[in-house]
């Protein structure tokens, strides 16, 4: 047993990959744009953001009013912008994102219903996109109200590598 161990062990050597090293797997979810699944494997590192809101965009706007960070998809554009800048500031992007959690509000232009379309739209410019193929775990939800009025979005990521 211990002459089959050792030759395995100089080949792992060889071949500079830590033992038990794999990728990140990801199982795509259909033609949606997000991972049914993610596996990040032992020693990746892992990288959480917390939950970020949008930027003003309308500063005359009421303080409090939706028409201040703009429409859902105005503001989830903010939001992944800002998620962008501080995944790039720790060396990663969009597609080393593992997870999202989507937090909405719903929209007073939409009856009160969350405006999953408008959503979409800003989301597949960031992370959907067929060019960029890595894509995370999603789970969206609408929510009663965020920590700043008139906000509509609020997003969490954690993004993982191997090292």
């Amino acid at each position: 047993m211990n002459r089959m161990f050792a030759p395995c062990l100089i080949l792992l050597a060889l071949t500079g990959l830590p033992a038990g090293a794999e990728d990140i797997f990801r199982r795509q979810a259909g033609d949606f744009p997000i991972a049914s699944s993610v596996r990040v494997p032992p020693g990746a590192e892992l990288l959480f953001l917390s939950g970020t809101l949008a930027d003003v965009v309308k500063a005359d706007a009421p303080i409090g009013s939706v028409e201040r960070f703009g429409d859902t998809e105005t503001q989830a554009a903010s939001v992944l912008g800002k998620l962008a800048k501080e995944l790039a500031a720790s060396g990663y992007t969009f597609a080393d994102v593992v997870k999202m959690n989507v937090f909405l509000v719903g929209d007073p232009a939409q009856g009160g219903r969350m405006d999953f379309e408008g959503l979409m739209k800003a989301y597949t410019r960031y992370v959907g996109a067929p060019s960029q193929g890595k894509l995370p775990a999603r789970t969206t939800v609408q929510v009663a109200a965020l920590p700043l009025p008139g906000a509509l979005v609020e997003i969490e990521v954690i993004a993982a590598r191997m090292p």
